[in-house]
């Protein structure tokens, strides 16, 4: 038996990394997957049913709630999971820079939020899952325009968890170390000084378990805030394929 069998789940920012691995878990614990990004090709096959939305436009989101709602009802997973990366210190990072993370990890994941959230209140059910960073509870060198997007996030994740409580939907937020992606390629950790090489860094598919992890609790279990991080352990580095 699946735990997820029969259930749909809906998974932004997922056409790679953190994202298409949260995806497969999902699958392989039995849950119809609807995976949501800018660059996928629409359509349906299997488990899987992919759209495209660019989130960080509030009319495109509020369309996707509309026909995801329509189509199956209230999710009973939702995992907002789409992101922005940057790494510049503060000197050189331009307030358009800033604007571009904030519309990615800030405003898009409350479009999300607000699309999903009151059709899962309605239904008196669900698990929300956000996807932060340990960039939304620590401040590291580099990171100003980053991290102030990422404690937004963390911001917009407890006041929904008070807002939420006691209507029966569990609003997780998780929040990863260093995870081997590509978001790392044009910043190279391996060559940066005090930068944890991407040996040590987790992967994608550990993030998916933890994930994975809070939507299989039972229902009288909540878990409102999962931090996980590289143990310190390295491992063979084996690039990651290109992007398509």
């Amino acid at each position: 038996m699946t735990r997820l069998a029969g259930q749909v789940a809906l998974v932004t920012g997922d056409s790679r990394g953190i994202g298409a691995a949260v995806a497969e878990a999902l699958a392989g614990e039995g849950a119809h997957v609807i995976r949501v990004a800018r660059t996928l090709t629409e359509g349906a096959g299997g488990q899987f049913e992919d759209i495209r939305c660019d989130l960080t436009d509030p009319g495109q989101v509020k369309q996707l709630g509309v026909r995801v709602i329509h189509q199956h009802g209230a999710p009973a997973i939702v995992v907002s999971n789409a992101g922005a990366f940057l790494l510049r210190p503060l000197e050189a990072t331009e307030a358009e820079e800033l604007e571009a993370q904030l519309a990615v990890n800030v405003r898009a994941p409350f479009g999300v939020a607000k699309a999903f959230l009151p059709a899962m209140r309605e239904a008196g059910r669900g698990t929300f899952i956000t996807v932060g960073s340990v960039a939304d509870h620590v401040g590291f060198p580099e990171n100003a325009a980053y991290a102030a997007s990422k404690y937004g996030l963390r911001g917009l994740h407890e006041t929904l968890l008070a807002e939420y409580k006691g209507t029966g939907v569990r609003l997780t937020l998780v929040s990863p170390g260093a995870t081997d992606t590509a978001v790392w390629d044009p910043f190279n950790p391996d060559q940066r000084k005090g930068f944890l090489p991407r040996a040590g860094m987790l992967r994608p598919a550990d993030v998916a378990d933890a994930i994975l992890f809070v939507a299989t609790r039972p229902a009288q279990v909540h878990i409102d805030w999962l931090r996980l991080g590289p143990s310190g352990v390295t491992r063979p580095y084996h690039p990651l394929p290109a992007a398509e």
